[in-house]
């Protein structure tokens, strides 16, 4: 919110100077309501001008905290609630988190796969995960509906982050013990330390290669009235499956899933 009212008081500066100097020029009104999602196309910076929309090589190479524009298409709805909603999407060019945007129910009903939306907000950085908050939106024309891309090959390198918040899918994967509360071998568990119940988020371990990673079923993404939060409650240490998901960072790749399915 401080950031969000620097942008307010530079351009209430810049509406003040306009009037002085009576040019004629047009001034976006930011009245700092964010209680609308859809906002005016005219996104202006700090500096009162124009913001330009940023390339996806643009947005990653731009400072954490910094103000950025993008546009991009709706994957998936994660949550709602107060007039904020958090978001997966993706271009052709790669894909952005956006976390707690400002949204009403109304403009969220509208948020459905593939819808185009102009989003301006600041970048920023939780535990690895790249996000953008503080945010506002407008649908504009467009639709596009990401294929999942197969990173399999890419586990355990550098360039896995490359492709972070995609929509992924990953081939071949053997099912890993985990230990539940009682030092017992699980194959999943309610939340990361096992203390949860139904309902609650579902961490799971596979492999690949001798190397073990940590998936996880979000239930606000996909609850427990979903068949990818059935199918991995099903599942039996020792299946080979394969799956897909959003390619979420937390102190490490911690891909959210949305399907699994036996390995062919």
């Amino acid at each position: 919110m401080k950031k969000l009212l620097a942008v307010i008081l530079a351009a209430m500066l810049m509406l003040t100077l306009v009037a002085c100097g009576d040019n004629g020029d047009n001034t976006p009104d930011t009245n700092g309501d964010d209680s609308n999602a859809v906002v005016d196309s005219d996104n202006t910076n700090e500096g009162g001008e124009t913001a330009a929309v940023m390339t996806h090589d643009e947005y990653v190479a731009a400072a954490v905290d910094t103000a950025v524009t993008v546009e991009t298409y709706v994957q998936a709805k994660q949550s709602w609630w107060e007039n904020q909603a958090t978001v997966y999407a993706q271009s052709e060019d790669g894909a952005y988190f956006l976390y707690n945007m400002a949204c009403t129910e109304e403009d969220y009903a509208k948020l459905t796969p593939g819808t185009k939306i102009r989003v301006s907000g600041f970048k920023s950085e939780w535990s690895g995960e790249v996000e953008i908050i503080d945010a506002t939106f407008e649908i504009i024309d467009g639709n596009y509906v990401a294929e999942a891309t197969d990173v399999t090959s890419l586990l355990g390198t550098d360039e896995l982050i490359d492709h972070q918040n995609e929509f992924v899918s990953f081939k071949g994967m053997t099912v890993e013990a985990s230990k539940d509360a009682d030092g017992n071998d699980v194959a999943f568990l309610y939340n990361d330390d096992g203390s949860g119940e139904d309902g609650n988020d579902l961490y799971f371990n596979v492999s690949l290669n001798g190397q073990t990673y940590t998936f996880t079923v979000e239930s606000y993404l996909c609850d427990n009235t979903t068949d990818v939060y059935t199918a991995v409650k099903n599942l039996k240490i020792g299946d080979k499956i394969d799956l897909e998901g959003f390619l979420y960072w937390y102190n490490g790749v911690n891909p959210h899933i949305t399907s699994v399915t036996a390995a062919n």
